[in-house]
């Protein structure tokens, strides 16, 4: 294991979580290891892991791009992250809103869809997570 990978896997886990983290883990597969480091060392230890911009604003920017090029399936992902990169709801929408102009109110507009309905997804597991507790 290089040292990036061994930062990929710490900026990964710092941001996504050991839950997320260690499930996507436990499917890796012999045919996808190559692919899983690659991720790992590309866009956990070099981008994520950078110190140049804040992962508030990398949140922001990752939710931009996947929105502005249609790539949806992450952005619940992402979502969830902003809880450990300090991205608030606020932001989120800010960011959306950009899309809108710059690629597309369509895009923009599922995005939203996505954001709210993982949102709302965050809720019920807290709220199902403190009924447990109490």
């Amino acid at each position: 294991m290089s040292e990036r990978y061994a930062e990929g896997m710490r900026t990964r886990r710092r941001v996504l979580g050991d839950a997320h983290v260690d499930r996507a883990e436990a499917t890796k597969t012999a045919q996808d290891e190559a692919f899983q480091t690659l991720i790992t060392e590309g866009a956990w230890g070099t981008v994520w892991s950078s110190d140049a911009i804040a992962l508030r604003e990398r949140s922001m920017l990752t939710l931009a791009l996947l929105a502005a090029m249609g790539n949806f399936e992450e952005i619940p992902m992402h979502i969830r992250a902003c809880a450990r990169t300090g991205a608030s709801r606020s932001d989120v929408m800010e960011a959306f809103q950009h899309v809108a102009i710059y690629c597309g109110v369509p895009k923009a507009n599922h995005a939203i869809k996505l954001a709210k309905a993982t949102w709302a997804e965050i809720a019920e597991e807290t709220t199902a997570q403190t009924e447990k507790d109490s």
